[in-house]
C-alpha cells in the first residue's frame, strides 16, 4: 500500500493543527506535482477529508484515471482543546499529563494515540496493495507501528515526508 502525507499545510510554524482544516502553503502545490510523478501506478485513491488531503488525492486519482473516496476514520489525531493554537501557548500541565502516556491519554477534549491507531486500522480494512491512502503523519505512524512493529518511540523519531509516496505492506502480504 502507497500512503502519501498531505503536502505542506498553510499554517505558521509551531502551530498544533491534527484535525484543523487547512489549505496547502504555495509549496504545496510543487509537492503535488512531485507527486504525481513519483507515485507508482494504483487502482484505487482513498484519502482523509482535509482540504490538504483532498487536493493531493485529486491530483494522484486524476493521474490514474479514478475518483477519490474519502474516510472520517483517515483524519489526523483530534489534539481537542490544542487545535489550533501555538504549543509554546499550551498550557504545559495538561501537555506534560498526556504526554506521560500519549499513546493511552488522550488530549484535553481530543483523543489518544490508541484511538487514533484503531479507526486507522478499521479504514485500511477496505484497501488492498494497490490503494494509495492519502492522510496526515499520524496515520502513517500508526500503521507503522500495526504493521511493521514499530514502537511509538521509533515512529516519532523520523516525521514522514510531506506529499511523497511510502510504502507499507499489510501484514498479511508480507
Amino acid at each position: 500500500m502507497i500512503f502519501l502525507r498531505h503536502p505542506t499545510p498553510d499554517v505558521p510554524t509551531g502551530t498544533c493543527y491534527g484535525r484543523t482544516d487547512l489549505d496547502i502553503a504555495e509549496i504545496g502545490h510543487e509537492q503535488i506535482a512531485n507527486a504525481v510523478k513519483i507515485t507508482p501506478p494504483v487502482k484505487r485513491v482513498i484519502a482523509s477529508p482535509a482540504l490538504r488531503c483532498r487536493k493531493l488525492a485529486i491530483s494522484i486519482a486524476e493521474r490514474h484515471e479514478l475518483t477519490p473516496t474519502y474516510d472520517e476514520r483517515l483524519w489526523e489525531m483530534n489534539m481537542g482543546e490544542f487545535e489550533g493554537k501555538l504549543w509554546a501557548e499550551i498550557d504545559r500541565k495538561k501537555s506534560e499529563k498526556w504526554l506521560e502516556d500519549p499513546m493511552n491519554n488522550s488530549t484535553p477534549g481530543g483523543e489518544s494515540f490508541a484511538n487514533v491507531q484503531h479507526r486507522v486500522l478499521e479504514a485500511l480494512k477496505q484497501a488492498d496493495t494497490e490503494t494509495a491512502i492519502v492522510c496526515h503523519a499520524g496515520v502513517i505512524r500508526a500503521t507503522q507501528m500495526a504493521w511493521e512493529g514499530l514502537t511509538f518511540k521509533q515512529v516519532f523519531e523520523v516525521m514522514p515526508p510531506y506529499a511523497e509516496p511510502v510504502r507499507i505492506t499489510p501484514p498479511e502480504h508480507q
